[in-house]
């Protein structure tokens, strides 16, 4: 790959992330209109029958219990063990500034 090429390649790539952004941007703005909307009926569940494309939408928005380790309180009251059980891992990280 040329200078011309990769200098070319590397603002693609900006530009693409810089749309990619904007596009998450609007994609949050829509869930966020929706989710609003449920709030408003009271739903967890709505079924919307869209006319162009001949069927419905099921939309949930449903709220869920996880569990996870608290890897910072263990390291506090436990650090031998939260030492025993710690891996380190290599990775390389992509970045363009």
């Amino acid at each position: 790959m040329t200078h011309a090429e990769l200098t070319a390649t590397i603002r693609n790539l900006k530009d693409l992330r810089n749309l990619a952004e904007q596009l998450q941007a609007e994609i949050t703005a829509a869930e966020d209109a929706i989710k609003a909307e449920m709030t408003a009926q009271e739903a967890d569940e709505i079924s919307i029958f869209d006319e162009v494309a001949g069927y419905a939408h099921k939309i949930r928005w449903t709220t869920y219990t996880a569990s996870r380790l608290d890897g910072a309180a263990l390291k506090k009251a436990l650090p031998e063990i939260a030492a025993q059980f710690t891996k380190t891992t290599t990775a390389r990280r992509f970045s363009i500034a």
